[in-house]
């Protein structure tokens, strides 16, 4: 369970794994339902027979889109809440890298470092995390990234200190 923190905390934590979620399992559903809201119907994310006839990964596998959408739920499982945020927003990303593929029926799950914090402007923080995800029992990730993200805050919770 995520615990709550404070703004003045946040500075502190940078350099430290703050989560690592649940495992979320991706079936051929989740895929499915995903390819419909992108119109990717390619045929190693939709077509489980001809998958395993024509790629080299034995089935079909998750976009690689969709591991990265996975991080906003595993987000809210395991990071820390900030007592004085008043709304999140995902800035970016920067080093998106899809390192393996997620095969169908796999659990997946998260891991999130804060790598940096600054405060922007009177009510306003940017973090960006060092994100993975983890494939079970496999060795190399789905993906890495470096997530930027904007935690707004009335400008009169800022830290004095900082």
């Amino acid at each position: 369970m995520p615990r709550d923190i404070s703004l003045a905390d946040v500075p502190g934590l940078v350099g430290e794994v703050l989560g690592v979620s649940e495992w979320i399992v991706v079936d051929q559903s989740m895929i499915d339902k995903f390819a419909d809201a992108t119109l990717d119907h390619q045929f190693i994310h939709v077509d489980p027979e001809r998958a395993a006839a024509e790629s080299p990964f034995g089935g079909t596998i998750a976009h690689g889109f969709l591991t990265l959408a996975l991080l906003s739920a595993m987000n809210f499982d395991c990071l820390p809440k900030i007592r004085e945020q008043t709304m999140g927003l995902n800035y970016g990303f920067d080093k998106v890298r899809f390192m393996s593929p997620v095969k169908c029926g796999t659990r997946v799950r998260g891991h999130f470092k804060l790598a940096d914090s600054r405060f922007r402007g009177a009510g306003m923080l940017m973090t960006t995390y060092e994100v993975s995800v983890e494939i079970e029992n496999e060795k190399k990730p789905a993906l890495t990234a470096n997530w930027i993200t904007i935690v707004q805050f009335d400008p009169k919770d800022r830290p004095e200190h900082v």
